[in-house]
């Protein structure tokens, strides 16, 4: 991964990745093809998931972002309907180690590179992703730009200005663009083998879930554990939320600074607890959960991404392996007196969740929905359910 500032192409190359600090990297391109003088731009970020692409190309989270893949093998099991976490991606493009395969599952209905080009998702294969991680990890995520043309003619000045003149993800409102646009109702439970995707036609209680760019797992999890579920937009007020009469609220995951996020969803979330809501936030959800309670939030040297993310509960002492994706986090030391942290990470030592003391409300930085990912976190949305029916 050495800067170069005119890097020789290989004769088979038909795509680019480049650096807003010049950095140049050929390979093979796949999905939808950009041209040669532009492509798709954000801040590339590295996945260390083993599985679940497609969960993770469509996770509203990555809005803004290139995915760069540490696993080899992405598209061997091609996609599928069920496997969408979103109606339309919000991922800008995908780096592969290996070219894309014949897709070899059941479950497959289209080849990846069909479906990336369906969605207008350029890919670049051929990259030692490996490398491009360690330079991650030594650099922080760069703002980059992914060009797919079978022409092989790439315009490099022109990429290496475009990836220079994008602001970045800081101080971004990326929330309310993949934010739901009108309130609707949810009932879709969680796949199964046996039956697919049943509804909830037997709910205990009734959540409000604020989309922040949710993930459709999150919201199934929601049904399976026996909610009434209404979606609302992320610009939603408390006053609009309460008019809903729910037994609790859900604050969920999404992209972009939670800064700026928080303009709007601070006031909401303060007039909920001022009615002594039960609250549950994860992911950008904790994240301004914990503004709202007069914490602060920053961005993170590289975030965490992938579904191997162990993490420590400070109460029970128990390690939970957790789905994450966040380039933000939670200053520990400005939780004020009253908000507990509740998790760790064991990777890093950032905060991974808080509880408020005396209050049903409590969050976490990760994604208890395992999609992609293990499902050890999944208790949460019991706990969530159990401060409700202590709270009526």
């Amino acid at each position: 991964m050495t800067k170069v500032s005119t890097p020789k192409q290989p004769p088979n190359a038909t795509a680019v990745i480049v650096f807003a600090d010049g950095t140049v990297i050929f390979g093979r391109g796949f999905g939808a093809e950009t041209g040669g003088k532009s492509g798709s731009v954000g801040e590339v970020c590295f996945n260390t998931a083993m599985t679940g692409y497609q969960e993770t190309l469509t996770d509203p989270s990555y809005a803004g972002q290139i995915i760069n893949f540490t696993f080899p093998h992405i598209g061997n099991v091609g996609t599928n309907d069920a496997d969408m976490e979103t109606i339309t991606p919000a991922a800008r493009a995908l780096v592969v180690r290996e070219d894309v395969t014949e897709p070899s599952s059941w479950r497959n209905m289209q080849h990846l590179d069909a479906w990336l080009k369906q969605y207008n998702l350029p890919g670049i294969s051929g990259v030692d992703t490996r490398a491009l991680t360690r330079y991650i990890r030594e650099n922080g995520a760069p703002k980059g730009v992914v060009c797919h043309d079978p022409s092989g003619k790439f315009d490099l000045d022109a990429l290496i200005k475009q990836a220079s003149d994008w602001p970045g993800l800081k101080g971004m409102d990326l929330a309310k663009d993949v934010s739901c646009k009108e309130s609707y109702h949810w009932t879709q439970k969680c796949w199964t083998i046996e039956d697919g995707h049943t509804n909830q036609d037997s709910p205990t209680h009734k959540v409000v879930a604020v989309d922040y760019g949710a993930k459709l797992n999150i919201l199934r999890c929601l049904a399976n554990a026996g909610f009434d579920v209404t979606v609302v937009p992320a610009e939603t007020t408390a006053e609009e939320i309460l008019a809903l009469k729910p037994d609790g609220v859900f604050l969920s995951n999404g992209p972009g600074d939670p800064a700026a996020t928080g303009v709007y969803a601070t006031p909401m979330i303060q007039g909920l607890m001022e009615k002594n809501m039960p609250i549950f936030g994860i992911c950008l959800g904790h994240q301004l959960l914990a503004q709202a309670l007069g914490g602060r939030t920053e961005k993170m040297h590289l975030g965490h991404r992938g579904a191997n993310q162990p993490v420590k509960d400070l109460v029970t002492g128990k390690v939970e392996i957790t789905s994450q994706n966040h380039g933000f986090a939670v200053i520990a030391d400005s939780l004020p007196e009253g908000v507990e942290e509740s998790h760790v990470s064991l990777f890093d030592g950032s905060n991974e969740g808080l509880r408020v003391t005396g209050k049903p409300v409590f969050s976490v930085q990760y994604h208890p929905e395992a999609s992609p990912g293990p499902m050890d976190s999944y208790y949460l949305f019991d706990r969530f359910r159990a401060y409700i029916e202590e709270a009526a």
